[in-house]
């Protein structure tokens, strides 16, 4: 099997559950931190190739409110305001064979697996 990835942060249950999700099916993934470690817009908009979805599904809307910071216009904005501002993320967000999951439910990765 490829490698699989997951964008966690541990401070979040559903990100936790998620991680614990693959490991009770023997996968040990590549965690990256994405809170020590952000994400670049071009990974960014890597990502959202894979999950194949538009990138506000990709935002924490309260979180993002709560930054008192004005909507981006488009697309481009939108990615640029999650590589500066990576806590407003929605996670987890497992990768593998190309493709990728937001894990909300966790059970959503299984998908990709």
């Amino acid at each position: 099997m490829s490698e699989i990835t997951i964008y966690h942060n541990p401070r979040c249950s559903k990100s936790r559950q998620t991680l614990a999700l693959l490991r009770s099916r023997g996968i040990e993934p590549q965690i990256v931190e994405y809170l020590k470690a952000p994400l670049t817009e071009s990974e960014l908009s890597e990502l959202l190739a894979q999950l194949d979805v538009p990138v506000q599904k990709l935002v924490r809307d309260q979180d993002f409110r709560a930054l008192m910071v004005s909507e981006p216009a488009d697309e481009r904005g939108w990615i640029t305001a999650l590589a500066a501002h990576p806590e407003v993320m929605q996670r987890p967000v497992v990768v593998a064979g190309g493709q990728a999951r937001l894990g909300r439910p966790p059970e959503n990765v299984l998908e990709i697996l």
